[in-house]
Parts: C-alpha cells; sequence; structure tokens
C-alpha cells in the first residue's frame, strides 16, 4: 500500500473547498439547532438553493458573478421564510419530518423537466466560472507546498470561500453575545418562560431560520465553485453529514462546525483511501467498491456514538446541550 498516497490525499481535504463548504452549512445549522433548538433536517435545501442562485444568475440572466452570490443568499432567505411560515409552530419531531421533506422537495423540483430551461434537469450546471475567475487576484503560477499545491484558481477558490467562513463566524459569536443571541438560547431552553416575557418566540424564531439559511446558502455557493451544480450532490445524506460535523465539533459553539468539518473529511478521507487498498491487498476479505462503502457505515455509528456519549461535541459544554434530552 502506497502510505504517501494515502496521507497525501487525506490531508488535501484540510483546505478542500468541500471542507470549508460544510463548514459554512454546518455553521448555519449551529444558528438553527445549537442556538434556536430548531430540529432542521432540510439544510441540503439550503446550500442547493445558494448554488442553484448563483449558477443559474450567471448563466440564464448573464449578471455578474458577484450578484449571483447575492441572489443565492437572498434566495437561501427567501426559502428560510417559506419553509419557516407553516412549520416553526410544529414540535420539534414534526418540525425534522417537514424540513427533511422539503429538502428532498427542493432536490426533486431541480431535478424535474419543468425547469429544464434553467436547471438542465438531472445533468446539472456547469460553465458559470469566468465571472468569478477573472476577479482572481492571484497572479497566473502554483502555490503552496505537498498536497496543499494550487494553481491560481484553486488557491482564490480557497482564499474565497475561508473569507465567508471567517464572516460567518464573526456574525455568529456577535449575535450569540447580543441580547438577540441571549433570547435565542433562552428559547432553546423553555420557549413558554421566554414567551411568557413578552417576546415573540415566533419571530425569533424565523430570525434564525433565515439567518442561518443564509449561512447554508454560502456554504452551497462554495460548494460548486470549483466544478459544477449537480443535483444528486444535495440527498439526504448531505444533511447527515451536515449532523455528524455539528455533533462532532459542538453544536452549541462557534468554532465546533469548522473543527468537525474538518475532522470529518480527514477521516472521511482517510477510510476513502485506505479501505479500498486493504481490500485489494487481501487484507479485507471484500471488493474495493464494497470497502468504500464501509466508511459510510462508520459514519453512522459515529454519529450514534456521539448522539449517546458526548452530545455535546469536542468543543461544547454538557450544561449547552441539556435541551437535547
Amino acid at each position: 500500500m502506497d502510505f504517501g498516497s494515502i496521507f497525501g490525499n487525506t490531508a488535501a481535504y484540510l483546505l478542500s473547498p468541500v471542507t470549508i463548504a460544510y463548514a459554512l452549512a454546518a455553521t448555519g445549522l449551529a444558528v438553527h439547532f445549537g442556538y434556536a433548538g430548531l430540529l432542521n433536517f432540510g439544510m441540503a435545501a439550503f446550500m442547493a438553493v445558494g448554488g442553484y442562485g448563483y449558477a443559474i444568475t450567471v448563466l440564464s440572466f448573464g449578471l455578474p458573478w458577484w450578484l449571483g452570490m447575492l441572489v443565492g443568499l437572498l434566495g437561501g432567505a427567501l426559502f428560510a421564510i417559506l419553509l419557516g411560515i407553516p412549520t416553526l409552530r410544529l414540535r420539534a419531531d414534526y418540525l425534522a419530518i417537514a424540513t427533511i421533506a422539503a429538502g428532498e422537495i427542493v432536490r426533486l423540483l431541480f431535478t424535474t423537466q419543468l425547469f429544464d430551461e434553467w436547471t438542465n434537469s438531472a445533468d446539472g450546471l456547469a460553465g458559470y466560472h469566468s465571472g468569478f475567475r477573472d476577479a482572481n487576484p492571484f497572479p497566473e503560477g502554483t502555490y503552496g507546498f505537498g498536497p496543499w499545491t494550487y494553481n491560481e484558481n484553486d488557491l482564490w477558490t480557497r482564499v474565497f470561500g475561508l473569507l465567508l467562513l471567517a464572516v460567518a463566524i464573526l456574525l455568529v459569536w456577535a449575535l450569540m453575545r447580543s441580547p438577540w443571541g441571549r433570547v435565542l438560547k433562552g428559547i432553546r431552553e423553555d420557549e413558554d418562560a421566554v414567551r411568557s416575557l413578552g417576546k415573540n418566540v415566533f419571530a425569533y424564531k424565523m430570525q434564525s431560520l433565515v439567518i442561518g439559511g443564509m449561512i447554508g446558502a454560502a456554504g452551497g455557493i462554495v460548494f460548486v465553485l470549483p466544478s459544477a451544480v449537480v443535483p444528486g450532490s444535495y440527498t439526504t445524506s448531505l444533511t447527515f453529514f451536515l449532523w455528524t460535523i455539528l455533533l462532532l465539533g459542538g453544536a452549541a459553539t462557534v468554532f465546533g462546525p469548522t473543527l468537525g468539518a474538518v475532522l470529518f473529511w480527514l477521516v472521511f478521507a482517510f477510510l476513502g483511501n485506505l479501505l479500498p487498498d486493504l481490500a485489494s491487498a487481501g487484507i479485507l476479505p471484500i471488493s474495493g467498491s464494497q470497502a468504500g462503502s464501509i466508511r459510510f457505515i462508520l459514519v453512522g455509528v459515529a454519529l450514534m456514538l456521539l448522539v449517546i456519549y458526548r452530545p455535546q461535541g469536542i468543543l461544547g459544554d454538557k450544561r449547552e446541550m441539556t435541551f437535547v434530552k
């Protein structure tokens, strides 16, 4: 087995656009669940709306890339409002069912032939990169070293994604230290008590859904910057990966989602490279494709163990997670 290649391919995920996108989406999910207590299982839909909003704006309407990103973010906010109006008064378990159904509805809408002119249905969208790459401040060349070697476009994508992630983290940190954030935490713990103090609980929940949804849409934009928008990427597995990342790092923490994303993708990439090689070497009595599927089983087992033994995550305080019980 080539351990150099295994470790090199794994280390590349440290600054991968996928890792950054998942960190952004998990940060938005932290606003929903970690701070507001909203059991949202439809974050994949917010990412899809952000990615498609960006790509359609550029391809179908010929608008600048930055305006496409703004449309993607506003699309996430609009979807949050449309989702929140009928669902935010539901009990947590019913909210989870409603949001996971909404996520699947959005994915299927993007694959239907009805909107083929704009979405290209199941084939997805590509070829929207020129405007963003023309704004690249880095000269043509090669940057970095080892597994972190990039051309100018790859570097620009990562730097831009990290800037968005830094802005999102700073925004969440500031909001949760404000009186608004303290009310939100109160709603998470006991919304009836907060309502008895004269606060509009529904309005606060809607605001948190919009803010977290826009951060999730930003993650969806970063997710599609390197290649294409493919509807098959927004299945329920994406949402469950985000929940694993959130619980791993710490749901009610500012930096937990980023730490969780990095750890999750490093482990996931390591297993994705190691297990097929073990199968090819005859150490595992299964085929290479079967070995690659084992990592999904391990992710599921890890999620169950996290919920049972450490629901507060790596950076979380157990006192912050009493609402999970």
